[in-house]
């Protein structure tokens, strides 16, 4: 008999699916980190206030360190290591971080990547303010922000570009 703690969960993550048994208490980043090995997803408050955990849950963002693994259970969620095209490959967003320094010592990177990549999907076209707003839940302690923001613009204008 399986322990009443214990619970059987199926999801996909990054286009891979996993069947694994995990306990009651384990967080979606717990599972993340140290079921799958997918250290991108950071703990950083572990309250939902920072943003570090940022995953997208079925495309929506969601915070890792809030959602319980079992409640992903049957979900599609994409982590920041699904972003690049391949190893050795960047996504555009990636690239226009790198291209003006949208990361400095890179603990908060991941969640803000999925953070925009969610916002980038919806809002194609974003004012500086709407970029501002979307980043108002995840806190960087090191760059200002203001690298961000013009890689996101960036990221957004490429993306329509190449949509176009």
């Amino acid at each position: 008999m399986l322990d009443p703690d214990l619970h059987k969960v199926t999801l996909t993550v990054n286009g891979t699916t996993y069947t694994e048994t995990v306990e009651s208490r384990w967080s979606l980043a717990d599972f993340l980190r140290h079921k799958l090995g997918l250290t991108g997803t950071h703990l950083g408050c572990e309250h939902g206030v920072c943003g570090a955990c940022t995953i997208l849950i079925d495309g929506k963002s969601a915070r890792g360190c809030l959602t319980l693994a079992v409640q992903a259970n049957g979900k599609s969620v994409d982590t920041v290591e699904g972003l690049a095209p391949s190893d050795t490959e960047l996504n555009t967003l990636q690239e226009a971080f790198w291209e003006h320094h949208g990361l400095q010592c890179g603990f908060c990177t991941p969640g803000i990547l999925m953070t925009l990549t969610e916002f980038l999907r919806d809002t194609p076209d974003p004012s500086e303010a709407e970029v501002r707003e979307a980043l108002s839940g995840n806190i960087c302690r090191c760059t200002g922000y203001q690298g961000i923001v013009d890689a996101a613009m960036d990221a957004a204008k490429k993306l329509n570009s190449s949509a176009g």
